[in-house]
């Protein structure tokens, strides 16, 4: 397992998700990837977009303007 670090900050919606699913097919099952990003609606788009795709939301905080949303990749 891995952890990888995604910067998606100051792009707006579709963008940090584009950004966390490009990130996530380069990725192994198992592997982590921390995605820092300034876009609000990441917090439920990114969320759902695990959902569908079956990965896991291991976290999420806020700090000031920034989210931080760790996910761990889905075997399949």
């Amino acid at each position: 397992m891995n952890e990888h670090r995604l910067d998606a900050r100051r792009m707006l919606c579709p963008m940090p998700v584009i950004r966390t699913q490009q990130k996530v097919e380069q990725l192994q099952p198992g592997d982590t990837v921390t995605v820092t990003c300034t876009d609000p609606g990441a917090l439920h788009d990114i969320p759902a977009w695990c959902r569908v795709n079956g990965h896991e939301i291991l976290g999420m905080q806020q700090h000031e303007d920034e989210i931080i949303i760790s996910v761990r990749v889905g075997g399949g």
